[in-house]
């Protein structure tokens, strides 16, 4: 009697230890054991459209199949792609990798299996091998082809034209129209192609690796990307589209979102028979009922939907794999099935711990003869040097270092690089052909150059490590090793495998809400990501330079997007007003888009995205800021009208109750998140930031220093660019904030008046009959207002009195009436006792007063008379304590209050020199920010402007979330007990109210350091001033 074969569980087919669940192989171990038995042949199709066959045993589950395809593309990151066939009920579905492939296909012979991606992550940047994106951009272009990827005719002939650029090269007309005649991209392409190649003409010098990122950049940005439509009916019977995505499930009408339901809120997902039924976690703020419900055409399709819904959650929502369901006793309930793989967490772990092997891979669509390619030679006409900025190889050195990378790949040509197409064996070892004559071939890319070697650049290259573990290539690495002065490496330099090329820019669907609590999955990424860049202080003040020109950029748009738009649909300001706006604006903004092009091209170049050969030549940033300040001197003409602007528009709306009306119910708005008229004069506020930031960079860089030359030249221009606007700048500053304050007072005619200079305005008590009374005090060059909060909604200011400075004394009188902090303002007609909160405040506001009652005596004589009434100051009191209702914290969901308003609650002041320094000390970018009694930390895109903090989930977003207006706040370092482990935190409290902030480097947490102390407190003493030159900038 033979013995009884014993058949194997799942488990046991994928290595699994006895009753341990099942885990997932690593990439490089040897395949699954697999049952003894005849061999299945099986077709698949591949994303290049090609069609390979794999032999494998019968009862092979399809894990086995799916490593198979992995292993033959050599694809280390495969768990985001899936095997999709058709049914023999003639639906498109998934493999389930636990199955045995013969009981899903039947009959293998009549069946393509096509390698396809399966999870699409919600930023590309998360995929580390070049690889990995070249199959996720030919999955976008299968897309397009099949109209899956459904967008406008502009973003189609953008994408098209990054195709073009990776399958061709640089634009030429010919070549384009020849390509292009031969190759249909869409359906109906010819009505695009002369936008193509317009587009494919600004591609010059992008390699094939950048073009796959740029097409994915922005493909992930449109509504259909990675989106697969299934076909349902809500409860009422409306005809729509369901799809699954790494955020949640969603809800289309066509091809137009109209619904989403983030995984956060789903607490169950089921289907019976032909329901799927959608259960939400309770929220009081939510008109969703507790479940969901949607009818699909079958129970087949109803179960096919919910599989791909389960496996999604599980991919990007767990930390692993999810562990076997135990087997009922009696009965069975429900369906068994749960996803199987490596969820993305670990797909990024594996790839970060560097336990692979990596080897290169062929383009089958690429006719550039670039390094990359597996057979062809470089050339110096393809050497993937962007034409625009590239150096030609003219001097020896770059010459031998040219002629030594050829060297070195003829010796490292392998047997395997005839072109083999032939189906790999099971039992092939992962490592066979991977050495060569016994030594592992090491390749390492120009374009993700391990971080180690960019913050080694200058050390002796003796100096850097060499591991055996460590020194292998990846499928998309070509096979030259440049170190950072030009010459060959070939076995000195350790590869970080978990490099992104674009990790500076996050992702919006990445980016947690503000009130979002779960999102401490990103913490440990990001301090990876902050790891692997550039560590070099002219590197982070380059990304400064980024980071607020979009911010600029979106300010710009204010104007010349959503204003001119709100302008064109009502009929109230007059033509020439419109003209003389964005005639002057419209030039403004299509500069500066091109700038920031060319800065963050730069940026991307310096990351290592590109040729590390010449990357000397990248690492810097003068000579673009040169070149365009330059150009920037040509806008001088539209600068120089911003004064007019501003008058014209005000004067506008003094004659225009109209116009006064619409502009007021713009401001409301929540892209303008500041006054109007702020606005307006943002152009020449930036012309203070770049000067900052060239300083800033003179100063950091040695006389020696190659970009040194360039950059004291644009600090030059644009120091003599701010000396001929700088009379404008101070005019209109002060002419902008006389505006601001007449709308945030009530009881007054003429406050905007020829010769009046604001000085300073802020909270006081102010003594009477009935004790001390807050006050809300303004100080200007020839006046001294004091108000109380009148009781309006609009949070305005009641007028109460005023004193002309001409003629007044002023002395401290604490002893006299025995308050501290105490002064006695003596008028001609009226004295008032003040007192201030601290000393520190009663010093700024005795000087400024002082400094005030001086230019008022040398001017003509005392101030015209100022308000329509002035009613005693004992009719509308006002107790301290009243200061309750402005929020300490965040204010979310409303435009920021007035300074006025923050000054009031916070019992804080500010000067006019404040306000000068605040429009030169603005900032952008990425923060990590955490609440007290919080564990995660949320990635939140910042604006620093105006005294406050606005909170955006990514830069591309229109409006801010919430703010934070920062007067009284008190900046320091998280002490020891506080627990915050982690470097480059600081923190911001104010009473019971307490913010960390985390940046990403040394320099940046620095500079938001220093700008955020700007506004914290105002400064300490008041810049001297003359009648001549009020105030110095």
């Amino acid at each position: 009697m033979g013995e009884t074969e014993q058949r194997p569980t799942a488990g046991s087919r994928l290595g699994a230890q006895e009753n341990a669940g099942i885990s997932t192989l690593e990439h490089g171990q040897k395949p699954p054991m697999t049952p003894p038995g005849k061999l299945v042949s099986i077709k698949i199709q591949m994303l290049d459209d090609t069609q390979e066959t794999f032999d494998i045993p019968q009862r092979a589950p399809g894990k086995v199949l799916h490593d198979a395809v992995c292993n033959h593309l050599n694809l280390v990151e495969g768990d985001y792609f899936g095997l999709e066939f058709q049914d023999h009920k003639k639906m498109m579905v998934w493999l389930d990798l636990l199955k045995p492939v013969m009981k899903q296909i039947r009959r293998p012979k009549h069946v393509v299996v096509k390698f396809v991606v399966k999870f699409f992550p919600p930023d590309h940047a998360q995929l580390q091998e070049e690889l990995t994106r070249y199959l996720f951009a030919l999955q976008v272009k299968q897309d397009l082809a099949q109209g899956r990827l459904t967008c406008n005719d502009t973003s189609t002939a953008l994408l098209i034209s990054h195709i073009v650029q990776s399958e061709i090269g640089d634009f030429d007309e010919s070549i384009d129209r020849e390509h292009l005649a031969k190759n249909k991209y869409i359906p109906h392409q010819e009505a695009l192609e002369d936008k193509i190649m317009e587009f494919h003409r600004n591609h010059m010098g992008q390699t094939p690796a950048e073009s796959d990122f740029q097409l994915l950049e922005i493909a992930r940005r449109l509504e259909m990307y990675g989106i697969r439509l299934h076909p349902a009916k809500d409860r009422e019977g409306t005809k729509i589209n369901l799809a699954v995505a790494n955020t949640g499930i969603l809800v289309f009408q066509g091809h137009t979102k109209i619904n989403a339901f983030n995984w956060a809120k789903v607490r169950k997902l089921s289907f019976k028979r032909k329901r799927f039924l959608i259960k939400l976690r309770p929220d009081v703020n939510s008109s969703f009922q507790d479940t969901l419900e949607f009818l699909m055409a079958s129970r087949d399709f109803c179960k096919s939907f919910w599989k791909i819904c389960v496996e999604h959650h599980a991919f990007f929502r767990l930390f692993e794999e999810p562990k076997p369901k135990p087997k009922p006793v009696l009965f069975s309930r429900g369906s068994s099935f749960r996803f199987s793989g490596r969820t993305q967490k670990q797909v990024l772990d594996y790839v970060k711990e560097g336990g692979h092997k990596k080897v290169q891979f062929e383009r089958k669509h690429s006719k550039i003869h670039s390094i990359r390619s597996l057979t062809a030679q470089p050339s110096e006409q393809h050497t993937e040097v962007p034409k625009q900025s590239a150096r030609a190889y003219g001097d020896s050195n770059d010459a031998a270092a040219v002629q030594s990378c050829r060297q070195e790949k003829e010796l490292k040509s392998s047997p395997q690089d005839t072109g083999q197409h032939k189906s790999p064996s099971l039992k092939k070892s992962p490592k066979e052909g991977r050495k060569v004559d016994g030594a592992v071939v090491s390749t390492v890319e120009e374009e993700e150059e391990p971080a180690k070697d960019r913050m080694q650049q200058n050390r002796p290259q003796s100096q850097q490590p060499s591991t055996a573990g460590s020194l292998t290539g990846s499928p998309h690495l070509s096979e030259l090793s440049i170190n950072s002065q030009g010459g060959p490496s070939v076995a000195n330099m350790t590869l970080s495998p978990n490099l992104s090329p674009d990790a500076k820019q996050s992702s919006p669907l990445v980016s947690p809400l503000l009130n979002d609590p779960s999102c401490i999955r990103a913490d440990d990424e990001e301090e990876v990501k902050r790891k692997r860049f550039p560590t070099e202080k002219a590197y982070f003040i380059a990304k400064e330079v980024a980071t607020t020109e979009r911010t600029y950029l979106k300010d710009l748009e204010v104007i010349t997007s959503w204003f001119q738009s709100a302008v064109s649909k009502e009929d109230c300001m007059p033509e020439t007003l419109k003209n003389l706006i964005f005639s002057n604006f419209e030039p403004l903004h299509k500069f500066h888009t091109g700038f920031l092009k060319e800065i963050e091209q730069r940026l991307a170049l310096w990351e290592g995205r590109s040729n590390a050969h010449i990357k000397g030549d990248y690492q810097r940033i003068g000579d673009v800021m040169l070149k365009n300040i330059q150009s920037m001197k040509q806008l001088t003409v539209h600068l120089r009208k911003h004064n007019e602007i501003l008058m014209e528009l005000e004067n506008g709306i003094k004659n225009s109750r109209k116009l006064e009306t619409f502009c007021r119910d713009f401001e409301l708005q929540k892209v303008c998140y500041l006054p109007l008229n702020t606005f307006l004069l943002r152009p020449l506020h930036r012309l203070m930031h770049y000067k900052q930031i060239m300083e800033r960079l003179c100063k950091h860089y040695h006389p020696s220093n190659i970009d040194f030359r360039d950059s004291r030249a644009a600090l030059a221009e644009i120091s003599e660019m701010v000396a001929q606007l700088h009379g404008n700048m101070i005019k209109m500053e002060n002419f902008q904030k006389l505006h601001e304050l007449k709308k945030d007072l009530i009881g007054m005619d003429n406050l905007v008046i020829p010769g009046r200079e604001f000085i300073r305005l802020g909270s006081l008590s102010k003594l009477s009959g009935k004790g001390l009374q807050q006050r809300m005090f303004f100080l200007f060059n020839d006046i001294l207002l004091y108000t109380s909060r009148g009781l309006t909604a609009s949070n305005q200011f009641k007028v109460h009195g005023h004193l002309p400075l001409y003629g007044m004394t002023m002395e401290e009188s604490e002893e006299e009436w025995g308050v501290p902090h105490c002064l006695t303002l003596r008028g001609q007609h009226q004295s008032i006792v003040v007192a201030a909160s601290t000393r520190a405040e009663m010093d700024k506001w005795t000087e400024d007063i002082q400094m005030a009652i001086d230019l008022a005596e040398k001017s003509s004589g005392p101030a015209p008379e100022l308000l329509a009434s002035s009613p005693p100051d004992n009719k509308d009191p006002l107790s301290v304590s009243d200061c309750s209702s402005l929020p300490a914290g965040l204010i979310s969901d409303q435009r920021p209050v007035s300074i006025s308003y923050v000054c009031w609650y916070r019992m804080q002041s500010l000067s006019f020199y404040d306000i000068l320094q605040s429009n030169e000390n603005q900032l952008s970018g990425n923060l990590l920010r955490k609440f007290k009694n919080s564990n995660g930390w949320q990635k939140l895109w910042v604006v620093f402007t105006n005294f406050c903090m606005f909170f955006y989930k990514s830069h591309q977003d229109n409006h801010p979330l919430a703010s934070l207006p920062l007067l009284g706040y008190s900046l320091t370092l998280p002490s020891e007990s506080e627990n915050i482990h982690k470097d480059y935190v600081f923190k911001l409290h104010f009473k019971s109210h307490v913010y960390y902030f985390r940046a990403e480097s040394e320099y940046t947490f620095e500079r938001w350091m220093e700008v955020i102390r700007s506004a914290t407190s105002s400064a300490s003493r008041t810049r001297a001033l003359s009648h001549k030159e009020p105030h110095a900038y």
